[in-house]
């Protein structure tokens, strides 16, 4: 099993990083922490499970060595608003839409981490309620209340946002 380990797990890399990204809240942390992990995952090559599939065990790979961080620094880390917006996307983006993307972005780097890890898994790289409790070891039903309490915020803040531009709107109109 650890040649398969070592030949497919080149291919987790995007995937994984984009999740270390996001639980870290900077590109530089996240980066270390897909490094550490695939340490992790090439020295414990002879424990996962063949036939169970290798993005999970690298997802849970990633978070418990993000979990051990946390802990390790004793300090909470904050996400920086604009770093999800940051992020490379491969997909052409009209203007307007890449707007809307990075208030999206912002909107998600502010939730707390557990929604955060749960709307990442499951809204973003599309894992399975199930697959996502698995990988963040937390029972499925949690997995849903965190990802319906992290959905909500997300349309508060979007809700907020598109007042906020209203408001802006308006106001320039009168002055304009």
């Amino acid at each position: 099993m650890a040649d398969h380990v070592r030949s497919n797990l080149a291919a987790h890399l995007p995937r994984l990083r984009r999740f270390a990204w996001g639980l870290a809240g900077s590109r530089d942390e996240g980066d270390d922490l897909v490094q550490a992990a695939c340490e992790k995952a090439l020295a414990r090559a002879d424990q996962f499970t063949p036939g169970s599939r290798l993005d999970s065990w690298l997802f849970r790979i990633v978070q418990t060595t993000w979990i051990d961080r946390r802990r390790q620094a004793a300090r909470r880390t904050e996400a920086d608003p604009d770093l999800l917006a940051q992020l490379p996307d491969e997909r052409p983006h009209a203007g307007e839409a890449r707007l809307a993307l990075g208030t999206v972005e912002r909107a998600i780097a502010t939730l707390p981490e557990e929604q955060r890890a749960v709307l990442l898994l499951v809204s973003i790289d599309g894992v399975a309620y199930r697959e996502a409790a698995d990988i963040l070891e937390i029972p499925i039903g949690t997995v849903m209340s965190r990802l319906a309490r992290a959905r909500l915020a997300l349309g508060r803040a979007l809700e907020g946002e598109e007042k906020g531009r209203e408001h802006d709107a308006r106001r320039l109109k009168i002055l304009g």
